[in-house]
């Protein structure tokens, strides 16, 4: 039995997390939609990845030239053996999988159950991706649009950039090929995921723009109040909690022994990311922010990431540390140039997947990781006397935000071209986007809104064009 798969379920509470956290932090005539627009990033992101995302990410792993990659479970389905690339100075690259479409084709029977625990452990990965630029764009993107967008994510761009790390691809090889390191690491998928979330939520925040109200006539952020701090605090502790089967999935498919140092350090990470970001609050402003503490924690989660198997505990924490002060800092950077992120996710899942991604390349110790991507040695970074383990995560974090920005906003563009507008309509955004987009109120006993005549004509053209 692949029981190794039990893990992942603790994966799917995290739908429920965001869902939570970033209803917490809209207002309350967005309740509904932001609650709805996370249930549908599930049953579209497992749906997308399912039709054509882990043919395209994982189909070629079994390949015996491209089984390189971060997860050995998937590297042993011999069936999977189709990928696409090009040689570079005589060096085999691996770009894109091709077989596994649906889940269909004749796998050996032996195989079976391997292949289809491998997808669904993707598949819940891809769910965490697709979520991710949901709460940087609430309260003002439509419901089509975020439908047409979430699938590409599941079904092409988190899945082929997936394929260059986890599925044996050309980042993985970068340690074999050119003797960087043992290639691009990412064990629980800083990068992966997260980088690559928090650079397509930039991206469509660039393409649509700010909510109506956020900015004054000179282009002063103003506050907009989340409606319910409990309710982002409860979605923290669960998406906390769904972190330990995200970072110690990976292990026990391997059986590599590691999972407890793997949930100490994702434990000590996340401590020491809500600490830093109160007291960074507190230093500049006086108090600590709840919402400012939980990114702090959700923040050093996601640097956590990459490392968790391969640094110290007293490593961990300085990441964390480090990484609850970019959560912070991060937010205010992005709002004061015209970025509005209503959850901060550019910030907690961009940079902080950045510096995890540059955390390995820095800390990891060497006491694990021998054979990592067909490579002898351990795993180890700067600070352990190999540089050029930095210079393999520099060029996967490059490559990542090249990717997903690219490709993010080459998306919205022709999403618009196609429905006219990636946002819901003027008149739809200052009432509330829960009756006209999903049909249901939140809270059908409370309505809040303001007057059209309320709003800056300004701000009123600035919206339709997005």
């Amino acid at each position: 039995m692949e029981l190794w798969i039990f893990p992942c379920f603790l994966v799917l509470i995290m739908p429920a997390g965001f869902a939570l956290l970033e209803t917490g932090l809209c207002r309350a005539k967005n309740a509904a939609h932001a609650m709805s627009l996370n249930l549908l990033a599930y049953a579209l992101g497992i749906t997308a990845f399912w039709a054509a995302g882990f043919a395209l990410m994982c189909g070629g792993a079994g390949h015996s030239h491209h089984s390189a990659g971060a997860w050995g479970h998937i590297s042993a389905i011999s069936s999977l053996t189709k990928i696409w690339g090009f040689r570079v100075a005589g060096h085999w690259c691996g770009i894109i999988g091709g077989r596994g479409f649906f889940l269909a084709g004749h796998f050996p029977a032996d195989q079976r159950n391997a292949l289809i625990a491998a997808f669904f452990c993707m598949a819940v990965y891809a769910v965490v991706a697709v979520a991710i630029p949901n709460g940087a764009l609430m309260e003002r993107w439509s419901l089509r649009s975020f439908s047409l967008f979430t699938l590409l994510i599941g079904a092409f761009i988190f899945p082929v950039y997936g394929c260059w790390i986890w599925g044996g691809g050309w980042l993985a090889q970068l340690g074999h090929n050119f003797g960087l390191g043992n290639g691009a690491v990412d064990y629980g998928g800083s990068t992966v995921v997260h980088l690559l979330g928090g650079t397509l939520a930039l991206a469509g925040a660039t393409q649509i723009g700010p909510r109506i109200g956020k900015y004054d006539e000179q282009g002063v952020p103003r506050p907009i109040f989340g409606h319910h701090v409990p309710m982002v605090i409860l979605g923290t502790f669960l998406l906390a909690f769904g972190w330990f089967g995200f970072n110690t999935a990976r292990s026990f498919a391997a059986g590599d022994g590691l999972a407890a140092v793997i949930a100490v350090n994702t434990a000590l990470s996340s401590v020491a990311g809500a600490l830093a970001a109160g007291l960074y609050m507190t230093f500049r402003y006086g108090k600590p922010d709840p919402s400012v503490m939980c990114n702090g924690l959700l923040g050093a989660l996601v640097a956590s990431c990459a490392g968790c198997a391969y640094v110290q505990p007293w490593a961990a924490f300085l990441i964390g540390a480090v990484a609850g002060l970019l959560a912070a800092w991060g937010v205010l950077f992005f709002e004061r140039r015209g970025i509005d992120d209503p959850v901060g996710a550019i910030s907690v899942h961009g940079l902080n997947g950045l510096w995890g991604a540059i955390a390995v390349g820095l800390f990891a110790d060497g006491a694990f990781g021998a054979g990592t991507h067909h490579v002898a040695a351990p795993v180890r970074g700067l600070f352990y006397g190999n540089g050029k383990q930095l210079v393999a995560q520099l060029i996967a974090a490059g490559a990542c935000i090249a990717w997903a920005f690219g490709t993010g906003s080459a998306a919205f563009i022709v999403i618009r071209a196609v429905l006219g507008s990636n946002r819901v309509p003027v008149e739809v955004e200052i009432a509330g986007l829960d009756i006209p987009e999903m049909g249901a109120s939140g809270y059908p006993e409370f309505i809040s809104h303001m007057a059209p005549e309320q709003v800056p004509m300004s701000e009123i053209v600035s919206a339709r064009r997005g």
